[in-house]
């Protein structure tokens, strides 16, 4: 399937993707709604407002004048599937509708370089998994040695906990060093102090489409008739600040202040091609876990930082979804089972995503191992923690025959921490572009 726009074989938007985003530019600061094309972007509003899906389920329906992907997505699936033929349509090498249409291409495309891209949807909850054997693994080892690094009910259900939904920013979002308590090794009593050990999470989300009633739990077979489509995350972590005070009650300050995603949101229609078993789960899941297909997704991804002195970025880690030991529709089916209504928009996070090599871990807490281990880099720099001024880069996508099915790349750079609790003037909250 060819477009007659011109589409780089290295592309992570080729025809056969289509991701989903909202966007705004200088000449319209409106939201609104687009695909990713090559290098451009097809504005949906402008579609939308000349009858492009009017045959549709959708019809006349104004979905994509809009600031998010809410409203399309509480559509449903076979309003995804509809949208989606028609743009593949128009989009075809062989289809003059658009293509010839001079006056209306004008209009509807734009290059991404022109265009600011914004959150792409409004996240009510946020969930946030930890469905990697290898990641659970090696912290586990790390904190209570290889007899004990599995908790006793890991390989029974998908770990996860309730994250904070009004911190998620989309990728380009500069963010000071958070500061908190912390108990240092050689103290009998906490500090208040930046983080000293910031770290990043390679892991990456799925936004739920249509959700479920109170009381209705969603079954395994069905969870993915709720899924939208998947972004890529990176979900930042104080470690110091979180090994203080997660005992009792887990995550809280170390996991609230920022978890980056990218812009653009990929159907899950577009990576079916990509569909793979899971790993072996031993032991067998209880029936409402078990599944019947393969659940997961040949999904490559990478993971670059880049210092403030270092010419160019530096790769520091691959890694690939497939790895992950719990899926999405069993992930969905966990969090529904006592009857959570799940509703459009809320966003289910893996968890760090690491593999058995050491290059595949997904957090400078493995790959450096707790800071005793360093990554060294060419320009003799080295790294145990994210320090001030480092961007953290993370790019994924799936490899067809001749072309990707990608989600771009999600960024972000650490600033310095504030100089004082409520004083900005030390560092300001930016956009890079």
């Amino acid at each position: 399937m060819l477009s007659y726009i011109n589409v780089k074989q290295d592309s992570h938007f080729p025809i056969q993707n289509l991701p989903y985003g909202v966007f705004r530019t200088e000449n319209n600061p409106s939201p609104r709604v687009g695909v990713a094309i090559g290098d451009y972007i097809l504005d949906l509003s402008i579609l939308e407002q000349v009858g492009y899906f009017k045959e549709t389920v959708l019809k006349r329906e104004t979905v994509f004048d809009q600031s998010s992907l809410n409203k399309f997505m509480e559509k449903g699936k076979k309003a995804w599937q509809e949208v989606r033929r028609v743009l593949q349509t128009v989009l075809h090498a062989d289809e003059p509708k658009l293509r010839d249409d001079e006056k209306l291409r004008k209009k509807a495309f734009v290059l991404q370089r022109d265009a600011e891209m914004l959150l792409p949807v409004k996240i009510g909850d946020y969930t946030d998994f930890y469905a990697s054997k290898e990641h659970a693994t090696n912290v586990g080892t790390m904190f209570r040695g290889k007899e004990n690094a599995l908790m006793a009910n890991w390989a029974h259900l998908p770990v996860g906990y309730h994250g904070r939904a009004s911190s998620v920013v989309v990728s380009g979002t500069n963010f000071s060093r958070p500061q908190g308590q912390v108990k240092p090794a050689d103290s009998t009593t906490p500090i208040f102090t930046p983080c000293r050990q910031l770290d990043f999470e390679l892991e990456m989300g799925c936004f739920v489409g249509p959700g479920n009633n109170l009381g209705e739990p969603i079954s395994v077979d069905n969870a993915e008739e709720h899924v939208f489509g998947l972004v890529l995350v990176n979900d930042w972590s104080a470690r110091d600040i979180q090994a203080w005070e997660y005992q009792p009650l887990g995550p809280f300050l170390a996991k609230n202040f920022a978890t980056t995603i990218s812009p653009w949101v990929v159907p899950l229609e577009a990576l079916e091609p990509f569909r793979v078993a899971g790993p072996k789960q031993d032991p067998e899941p209880l029936p409402y876990l078990k599944t019947s297909k393969p659940d997961s997704y040949n999904i490559q991804l990478e993971v670059y930082l880049q210092g403030a002195e270092m010419e160019c970025r530096q790769l520091i880690a691959k890694s690939n979804y497939k790895y992950l030991y719990w899926s999405i529709a069993q992930q969905i089916a966990h969090h529904t089972i006592t009857g959570c209504n799940l509703n459009p928009g809320d966003l289910l996070a893996s968890g760090t995503i690491s593999g058995q090599e050491k290059e595949s871990r997904g957090s400078l807490l493995e790959l450096a191992w707790r800071g005793s281990e360093p990554i060294q880099f060419e320009e003799g720099e080295q790294r145990s923690w994210i320090e001030d001024g480092d961007e953290i880069t993370i790019t994924g996508w799936c490899e067809g025959d001749g072309y990707r099915v990608g989600f771009g790349e999600v960024t972000g750079r650490i600033l310095p921490a504030l100089s004082k609790v409520g004083d900005r003037s030390s560092a300001e909250h930016s956009i890079v572009k």
